[in-house]
């Protein structure tokens, strides 16, 4: 039973590394393909702005003699931009603002490029690309591919889109009262904070509450409207799915036991529990694999050898004291005396023939 607790736990041990390995590895991938989708939209958009100065250098300076760019194959989508500039790159999560202070329906104000000043609503927020779509705003002739042309129902060649503008170039415009006249006011700066409110589960707003940096003012968000769905003949009604039809007792599990095993495999090594049965199977498998280790499958020399080897470690005991220090035998200790009686007796001195003695 203890090798199958420690052959779980190892189990779960290895699917926490192999997990971490695999998140590991889709963040260097996330990150390679960020930094490719950048590098690309870059070389896009900069190719996109260099040929348009190239264009409009030469039709200055060549005058009447400038070509005729719009004709040809080109004659219908001339001047239209790349259908990839209305994807900007992703920005990483770790970059990311923690909370997204515009909603669809927002009036805001551009501050920055062709349309400075202009008030216009909010007709769309990536938060991926910190980016939102304007109505009427930063508006371009974009061409329109061919596979999109069928799935858009659009037999033109190039459609008139607002493009992406950056949150950082934007800046709410927030309605105030004062006495009897309303004004519209320009955010700089606001964030979020408490209370965090309940949405229904068909709002696309926010749970936190937006307020104007140092006067501490609410901003409230667009108003929504409810979404209505008609039943179809193939729908589940509301009463059907509200209907009680399991009470939860204590006796009885909320599923039958046999669901864990479709969920998980009945002996999967990363199961942490098991059923009677096999448990008791391997216990026996345990108890089994220790009889047959004591067990010696040899043939009669190694029989031999092994009852030799057995009768050498028992002799080596037997010369051990307590301590575990070897005993010297007597033949030993006889020698060790005689050499050591010979080296303590004085020696005689080669020209007086007298035994020499040192004070």
């Amino acid at each position: 039973m203890q090798k199958v607790i420690q052959r779980a736990a190892s189990a779960r041990k290895q699917a926490q590394k192999k997990m971490f390995r695999a998140k590991r590895k889709e963040d260097v991938s996330s990150k390679k393909d960020n930094a490719r989708t950048r590098k690309e939209y870059n070389q896009a958009l900069s190719t996109t702005l260099k040929e348009a100065r190239q264009a409009r250098w030469e039709d200055w300076q060549k005058g009447e003699l400038a070509p005729k760019r719009d004709s040809g194959l080109a004659a219908t989508t001339y001047g239209a931009l790349n259908a990839s500039l209305m994807h900007p790159p992703r920005v990483p999560g770790h970059l990311r603002r923690k909370h997204i202070l515009f909603a669809p329906g927002d009036r805001v104000c551009v501050i920055r490029g062709r349309d400075k000043g202009k008030i216009e609503e909010i007709a769309q927020v990536n938060e991926e690309s910190e980016t939102v779509l304007i109505k009427n705003v930063h508006e371009a002739d974009i061409n329109v591919p061919e596979w999109a042309k069928a799935s858009m129902g659009i037999k033109s060649d190039v459609l008139a889109q607002s493009m992406p503008v950056p949150m950082d170039d934007v800046r709410l415009v927030f309605a105030m009262t004062d006495g009897n006249t309303t004004k519209d006011y320009i955010v700089q700066h606001a964030y979020a904070g408490r209370p965090y409110l309940e949405r229904p589960t068909w709002s696309k707003m926010p749970r936190y509450t937006r307020y104007v940096a140092g006067l501490n003012i609410e901003i409230p968000w667009p108003t929504e409207e409810e979404p209505q769905f008609e039943d179809g003949a193939f729908d589940t009604t509301r009463m059907e799915v509200e209907e009680s039809t399991w009470v939860p007792s204590l006796d009885n599990p909320p599923f039958p036991s046999t669901i864990i095993d479709e969920l998980r495999n009945k002996y999967s090594r990363f199961r942490t529990r098991h059923d009677e049965e096999y448990v008791r199977e391997k216990v026996l498998d345990e108890y089994r694999q220790e009889f047959l280790a004591s067990q010696a499958l040899l043939t009669p020399a190694g029989q031999l050898k092994k009852w030799k080897v057995e009768q050498n470690i028992q002799a080596r005991k037997a010369r051990t004291d307590e301590n575990g220090n070897m005993i010297l035998d007597s033949e030993t200790a006889n020698f060790i005396e005689r050499f050591m009686s010979q080296s303590a007796a004085p020696k005689p001195n080669k020209k007086t023939g007298k035994a020499k003695v040192t004070a």
